[in-house]
Order: structure tokens, then sequence, then C-alpha cells
């Protein structure tokens, strides 16, 4: 109720101006405000559902997504459920140690290459119980679940080559940081089908400070692991975890489809070097719901490739939904479009956000060189407060994998749909800019309101075209059009 009185009383702070038309467009806010924070209740909850033969509640084996209604927004229909695991083993079955010190490393891949022999006869899951379990990384098998019991840890090596050096992402064509190959994750995954990674609220801990510090001190030899990484892999649920700490970027799903990630807590220091949230990579049906992100970046980042490399390989991010997520991140966006999108990013829905305290609510980020395209994004019932800038259309840091990218690679994009979007306290007004030669189009925003801002605080646009609709301050003459049943 707090935050709710924070928000009329800047509404009330308001009514002093005296001209009608203003007058009535806040009260309209005020309308529109109270009926998104007295719903949120009627959207669907999913959870983990358990069958009871044989099993206890520390270790449920049949991982489905239920819904309580038929709300057609729902994603359950993304990741088609698992079916009861044959074989359930336990890390401590193996040797497993979760004193917090032990090495665990050769402990799990043992576990799962046992594992791995089911994979066509039922299926199998390895339980992480209560304790603090120090591992390197590991590769995960099909038809698996990974489920960490209630005060269940997993730890991060602080031993670099526990955690091996891997080939460069086809559509990266190098490491994102270093030339040459990778750290591999410490959770990874290639070429596999349903998977799910779950527990009850268990804690995976990629203990990232030691990688920070060597991107810090420019001592970084090849570009850090991600916490999760999934690469060409179909039909994964990620759900009930905390994860802290990522070296680098957090979940990293790559060339997957049909991927929910679910009732997540992600937290790193705000200052950690580019531990992203979440990060869908050149996949498709991907749903990420109902988590908690705090981090130094953004807080999901839609992705797919990286100047001639991702246009090359032609995999874009397409049919992605991000809903009921919140969080802060002071350097970045609460969802940000690039700017590695070579490969093209389209059909994502963007919705009930809750940001604060960060830099940019929603960033599109392009470049000269990245090719691409970014199509049909639509972002609605956005709530900011003290977010530095509300929208943020502009290049990136002007960064390129090697001296291959053809400057003649021009990203488009056509059709960003924003509405009821509320921003407190902003320090700027939006800024929508494109690139030349690019026309960004069909930019549409309907009843976009921010209360706070200085009077002389303008919209910032070049090089976009769109429409606009019930937006207060008034928008820059750019999406000024008329005509068009866009934003009707």
């Amino acid at each position: 109720m707090d935050q709710e009185r924070s928000i009329y009383g800047a509404m009330a702070g308001n009514f002093i101006r005296p001209r009608l038309a203003a007058l009535l467009l806040l009260f309209t806010v005020v309308a529109v405000a109270s009926l998104q924070i007295t719903t949120k209740a009627a959207f669907p909850r999913w959870s983990v559902l358990s069958g009871s033969a044989g099993l206890t509640s520390e270790s449920p084996n049949d991982v489905v997504l239920a819904s309580n209604d038929d709300d057609p927004r729902s994603c359950s229909g993304f990741f088609e459920g698992a079916p009861r695991r044959k074989v359930v083993k336990s890390i401590a079955d193996f040797g497993g140690v979760g004193d917090g010190n032990t090495s665990n490393t050769e402990t799990f891949r043992l576990a799962i290459r046992y594992l791995k022999r089911f994979g066509d006869r039922g299926g199998s899951q390895l339980n992480v119980p209560r304790g603090r379990w120090l591992t390197g990384s590991f590769n995960l098998t099909s038809n698996f679940t990974l489920f960490l019991e209630d005060g269940a840890v997993i730890l991060g090596s602080q031993d670099p080559d526990e955690w091996p050096i891997i080939e460069p992402l086809p559509s990266y064509g190098r490491g994102r940081e270093r030339l040459g190959g990778r750290h591999i994750s410490l959770i990874h995954g290639h070429g596999l089908t349903n998977v799910v990674i779950t527990g009850q609220n268990g804690t995976i801990d990629g203990q990232g400070k030691m990688w920070w510090e060597l991107w810090w001190n420019r001592t970084l030899k090849y570009t850090r692991g991600h916490l999760l990484e999934l690469m060409n892999s179909h039909n994964i649920l990620i759900s009930n975890l905390t994860l802290l700490n990522s070296p680098f970027w957090t979940i990293h799903p790559i060339y997957c489809s049909n991927v929910v990630i679910k009732n997540m807590t992600i937290l790193a220091p705000l200052n950690a070097p580019n531990t992203d949230g979440i990060d869908p990579d050149s996949s498709t049906n991907v749903c990420i719901e109902d988590c908690y992100i705090e981090s130094g970046d953004d807080l999901v980042a839609v992705k797919s490739g990286w100047d001639h490399y991702g246009i090359s390989m032609a995999r874009p991010s397409s049919n992605i939904i991000v809903r009921k997520v919140s969080g802060t991140t002071p350097t970045c966006s609460g969802v940000g479009i690039g700017s590695e999108m070579s490969g093209g990013v389209s059909n994502v829905t963007i919705e009930d956000m809750h940001i604060w305290d960060s830099a940019a609510g929603v960033r599109i980020k392009l470049d000269k060189g990245r090719g691409g395209y970014i199509a049909n994004i639509s972002i609605s019932n956005i709530k900011m407060e003290r977010v530095k800038i509300p929208i943020r259309f502009s290049s990136g840091s002007n960064d390129h994998p090697d001296k291959g990218w053809d400057p003649n690679a021009i990203p488009k994009v056509k059709g960003i749909y924003l509405s009821n979007v509320i921003s407190l306290n902003s320090t700027k007004a939006p800024q929508l800019k494109g690139i030349e030669g690019a026309l960004f189009e069909e930019i549409c925003f309907k009843n976009f309101t921010m209360l706070g801002l200085l009077k002389s605080t303008a919209w910032q646009c070049e090089l976009v075209s769109g429409y606009a609709n019930e937006v207060f301050p008034m928008p820059c003459p750019e999406l000024q059009n008329s005509g068009s049943l866009l934003c009707s």
C-alpha cells in the first residue's frame, strides 16, 4: 500500500495544473493505474506438480505447467511437460559431499554420465539435497531433471580450469569479450530435449567475483562463462530456483525452442559487469514469467547473433514473451533488444512489468553493421519508478567482432507498439534515435504517461516515424502523424 500511496501522491501533486485537458488526462491515468494495480491476481498462476507413487515431497517427479484459467496469453503450451522419470538418484549416492569445500566436479559428471543411459528408458532425475555442493562445470543430458531441494546450494568452482574452454558460438564468431573460445557455463547442455531444472527454491551460486575482478583488471584471457546455458535444445523448463552471482550472463538459451523460465529469482551486485538476467538468443517460443531480477546489466535481453556471423547464420529470435518480470539495474534496462540482433528479432511481447531505479525501462540497441531486423514488438502495462530514460532507441557501443563487418548492413525496425505505460519521476523523456539510412517506422505510443519530469524536458527523436495517442507530455513531432489506426 505504501507504494500505491506514493503513486497516487505523485499524481495528485500534478493536479495543480490549471488546464482542463491536463486535468482530464491525469484523471484517466489515475483510473488506468488503479486498474493495473488491483487486477494483478487475475493472471494465471502455474506450478510444478508432483506425482505421489514412490516419491517424497522433496523429489517431485512429474513436472508440468498448470494454469488455473484459460487466459489466452498463457505460455503453458510452450513447454510440453515431462513424464515421471524412471530413475531418481541423489548426488550423495555417487559420493558427493555438501560441505562447501570438497570439489564435486567429477561427482556431478559421473552422476550424469550414469543417468544418461536411462534417457531412452524413461528418463532420469538427479536430486541435490540440503548442503553446499562445490563444483566446476558439468553437462546435462536429455530426458532429465536436475532438482535442488530446500537448502541445496550449488557453488561454482573458483578454479578457472574447472570451467573448460569451448568453441565460440557460430553466430558470434568469437568470444563475446575476448578473441578465440570461451569458458563453458557452470551448468551446460547441448542438443538436448525434455530437460527440467527446478527445485524448492534451491540456489545456484556462480561465485562470480573472481571473474568480475579479472574483467575489471583487464586480465581476462577468455570470455567468461554463463551460469546456465543450453544450446540447440528443445522443450526446456527452468523454474523455482534462486540464481546468484553469475560470472557473465545468467541464463542463456541459444538456438533453442520451447523454453519456459518461470518463478526465478536472479541476483547479482548492481555493479557486477555484464550479469544480464535472462538472454534468449536466436531462439523461438520462449516464455519468461514471474521472475525477480537485480543485476549489473539488462534484466532481460533478446539477441540473435553478432554482425556478419549472425547475418550468415540467420537464426532469429521470435515468439518471445516476457511477462510479470520486476527488478532493477542501475546501468542498463529492464528489457533490451540487441545490441546483437543480426539474425533478426520479431514477435516479442513484453507486458505487466515493474522496473525501478534503472537507467532505462525498455531499450532497443542497434548499430551499423548489425543488419537483421526488429519487427512486431508489443510493450504494454509497464510501471516504472525513478527510471532515468523510460524508452530508449539508440545505437550500441559501436563494437564489432572483427574487421569483417559490413558498414552497409543496416538493421530494419518496423512495428514497435507501446501502450498503458506509466513512468514516475524519470529524469529524461524518451530518446528515439534511429540510424541513418534506416528509418524506424510504425512506432506507436498509446496511453503513455510520464509524471515528475521538469517542464523543460523534451522528447528526443531522430530518424523515426510513428503515431501517438493519449501521450503526456506531448511527444516529438515525428510521432504526431495522423490518419493511422495503429494507435486507435
